[in-house]
């Protein structure tokens, strides 16, 4: 399922997150635990360089490498539901605006 993409052997330390970077470059940052503790600043481990396709998720494999799986894209169906919901949504509003300018504008005819 997932192929390896650059041979790089990075020894990973417990607490870190590794992961590759927009550069194409393997960086680590230590996570954060807890409510208190805040991740730490993000460290260059190894520049490599890989250019990145669309669709695939690059990741730190179990032996250090740079590896890519395809990812997959779920959800198509909600997306398309959300969308309808809001466009509902935003009749009701506008039909609304207009009636309260209707009445408006009853109110100040009989002022006059």
């Amino acid at each position: 399922m997932a192929q390896k993409v650059a041979k790089v052997g990075v020894k990973k330390q417990a607490g870190y997150l590794y992961f590759v970077d927009r550069q194409g470059d393997v960086s680590c940052a230590k996570m954060a635990r807890g409510k208190g503790k805040k991740a730490g600043a993000v460290k260059k481990v190894a520049k490599v360089g890989v250019k990145k396709k669309g669709g695939f998720l690059y990741f730190i494999d179990k032996q250090g490498d740079i590896s890519c799986a395809k990812m997959v894209r779920g959800g198509a169906k909600r997306k398309k539901k959300a969308k309808k919901a809001k466009k509902k949504a935003v009749k009701k509003k506008a039909k609304k605006k207009v009636a309260k300018k209707a009445k408006k504008a009853k109110k100040k005819a009989k002022k006059k």
